[in-house]
This record gives structure tokens, C-alpha cells and sequence, in this order.
């Protein structure tokens, strides 16, 4: 009876080791958790403390810019990022932008026109411009 009792009891540590349940690994060991899907971030809250930003964003909401033209989004006009998109950032294209903010103009984005802004100084023009130019994504 011995004898029959041991060999059932090495069986039944022989499918043990057999199906896995000997020393674990941490392959098998390890839970597989989801990663949280992470949530993207705007343009609005990736440069917020920016000092360009900062700058730029109190003249246009000083401004009738938002009015026309959103951050991320085309209204009447293109969106600042469909600008930022379209033109480096560079002094040259600041200068270039900051006067058809203030001359106004037509062609570049469709058939409606941009009106001019005569009141606009030029360094407000351009720090609006650096800063619409800082939103690429």
C-alpha cells in the first residue's frame, strides 16, 4: 500500500512540474496591465508657460483675431496651427506675416479676406506672429 501511495504521489508531483507548477518564471509571473491611454496634449497647455506664448496669446485676446481664427480649428480664417504648419519660423516670416496682419489680405487661405489692422503696431504684429508660428504641432 506504501508503495502504491509514493508512486501516486510522484505523479502527482510530476504533472505539477509538468503543467507549470514548479518554479515560475517572471514571464509568468508578471500581470499584464493596460497602459492608460495617454491624453494628448493641446497646443494651448503644451506652451502655456512659454514666454512667447504668454505674450502673443494677451495681444490677441486684446485683438478681434479670435473672431476669425481659432488655435486648432478653421473658422473664418485658417487656424493658428494650419498657419504655423504652412510657415517656418523665422524673422524674415514674422516680418512677412506680421504685415499682412496689419495690411490685410486675400488669396493665400481662400477668398476671404483678412481686413487690415492699421492700429497694430508692428512689434505687436510680430510678437502675435511669433506666437501663432510657436503653435506648430
Amino acid at each position: 500500500m506504501n508503495r502504491l501511495l509514493g508512486m501516486g504521489m510522484m505523479a502527482l508531483v510530476g504533472m505539477t512540474f509538468a503543467c507549470g507548477g514548479g518554479e515560475k518564471t517572471a514571464e509568468t509571473t508578471a500581470e499584464a496591465t493596460p497602459a492608460a491611454p495617454a491624453k494628448e496634449m493641446t497646443l494651448e497647455e503644451k506652451y502655456q508657460d512659454d514666454p512667447i506664448y504668454i505674450k502673443g496669446i494677451e495681444k490677441i485676446k486684446a485683438s478681434d483675431c479670435l473672431s476669425c481664427h481659432m488655435v486648432e480649428r478653421k473658422i473664418v480664417g485658417p487656424s493658428y496651427a494650419e498657419v504655423a504648419a504652412k510657415y517656418e519660423s523665422t524673422e524674415e516670416n514674422v516680418t512677412m506675416l506680421a504685415q499682412k496682419v496689419i495690411n490685410g489680405g486675400v488669396g493665400v487661405w481662400g477668398e476671404i479676406p483678412m481686413p487690415p489692422h492699421l492700429s497694430l503696431s508692428e512689434e505687436d504684429a510680430k510678437d502675435m506672429i511669433r506666437y501663432v508660428l510657436l503653435l506648430k504641432k
